[in-house]
């Protein structure tokens, strides 16, 4: 591994991307700590205790703990995101954004440019919804003081919150582009990574702390690590499968030569969509709780409570379904069928068994519903 360092380090071209990469990252981390205008840090890191295992809590783990500071950072990248996702949905039914797809490059910076807006919209709807939240918490006592998170005598506070948030997502999906552009690449996943990363110390104090009160025992930490080290395991070797699907490659005379004939096959991956079916049903799941939160009524509140425990039934019986619908959508997207089955059959390739052309796509389709199934149970 060090002699792996060595070699990359070693690159002028690389070690400037990984530099510019490095540079980045730190400021995402230091804008995690700059608090929204008006808001109390002592008094909302009591106040927020409360919410650490509902949505809140979730939502603070993607945003690097920013979201539990209420700082300018607080909204994370999810916003970008939705957005993503919304356009992708756009991209299978509207036929102006299909348009959009086959345009090449043009098209490409064009949805970009869309993506974009809708992440201005989004952030917009759920800063305002944070806004009203954090004046509707209650004051909290600490040390000896009762202290508000947003003092009675600030005005315009939801108008400054909105401003510094959506200011705060447009920024950090900036800083993601230029990580892409830039630096190592997948600025957004790397920027969703070291907000999690940056948890660990915070938590492996609390462990020590819990073994130190008694609270947890020693074998418990060993049994939670050979857990950790197992569904690891689980996740490397779900991510690794593979069905091959076997092709053979019909002889070709060409003058006094003999072409093909060679047996091969198609590596059809059980998890193709990787993690981000998971990402993209969590971006969704932040929605309804946020529109809900901005009306008043029981029939909202209500909404707002399901979708905020994330440990109650409805809000897990719709993430799990969300998961498995966006692994199958993700997985038809990165796998055509239609176009590996026309590939096949101009290369002189075919499944044993099955004609070239339309069959050869029926197939692959059902084998892909096959394989994607337990893969996005598996998610």
């Amino acid at each position: 591994m060090l002699e792996k360092f060595k070699n990359i380090m070693s690159i002028p071209e690389l070690r400037k991307r990984i530099g510019f990469t490095l540079a980045l990252l730190i400021i995402v981390r230091l804008g995690a700590h700059v608090p929204v205008p008006g808001i109390n840090v002592d008094a909302i890191s009591e106040a927020f205790k409360q919410y650490s295992n509902t949505l809140f809590g979730l939502y603070d783990l993607f945003s690097g703990g920013a979201f539990q500071k209420a700082t300018l950072f607080a909204l994370g990248i999810m916003p970008y995101i939705s957005s993503s996702i919304i356009i992708q949905l756009m991209g299978v039914v509207v036929p102006y954004f299909q348009r959009l797809q086959k345009e090449g490059e043009e098209g490409r910076k064009k949805i970009t440019q869309i993506t974009r807006y809708g992440t201005v919209l989004i952030s917009t709807l759920q800063a305002y919804g944070i806004s009203v939240f954090l004046e509707s918490l209650d004051s909290v006592t600490v040390g000896n003081q009762l202290m508000q998170v947003v003092p009675d005598d600030f005005t315009g506070f939801r108008f400054i919150a909105v401003v510094s948030l959506v200011t705060g997502t447009i920024f950090i999906m900036w800083l993601g582009e230029q990580i892409t552009e830039r630096g190592i690449g997948n600025g957004i996943s790397l920027i969703i990574m070291i907000g999690i990363v940056a948890r660990i110390p915070m938590m492996i104090l609390t462990e020590i702390d819990l073994i130190q009160n008694d609270l947890r025992g020693p074998l418990t930490e060993v049994v939670l690590m050979g857990i950790m080290v197992v569904i690891v395991g689980f996740v490397v070797l779900i991510t690794q499968g593979t069905r091959k699907i076997p092709v053979q490659y019909a002889k070709r005379v060409v003058g006094r030569k003999v072409y093909g004939g060679q047996s091969t096959h198609i590596p059809m991956r059980v998890n193709t969509a990787g993690v981000m079916p998971i990402i993209f049903a969590q971006a969704i799941m932040f929605i309804p709780a946020a529109v809900a939160g901005l009306s008043e009524s029981e029939t909202s509140q209500g909404v707002a409570a399901a979708f905020s425990d994330i440990f109650g039934f409805w809000y897990n019986l719709v993430f799990a379904l969300l998961i498995i619908v966006f692994t199958y959508f993700y997985t038809a997207i990165t796998v055509p069928t239609n176009k590996i089955a026309d590939d096949l059959k101009r290369s002189g390739g075919f499944i044993p068994g099955i004609r070239p052309g339309t069959e050869t796509s029926e197939y692959l389709d059902k084998i892909m519903s096959q394989i994607t199934l337990p893969g996005s149970i598996f998610l």
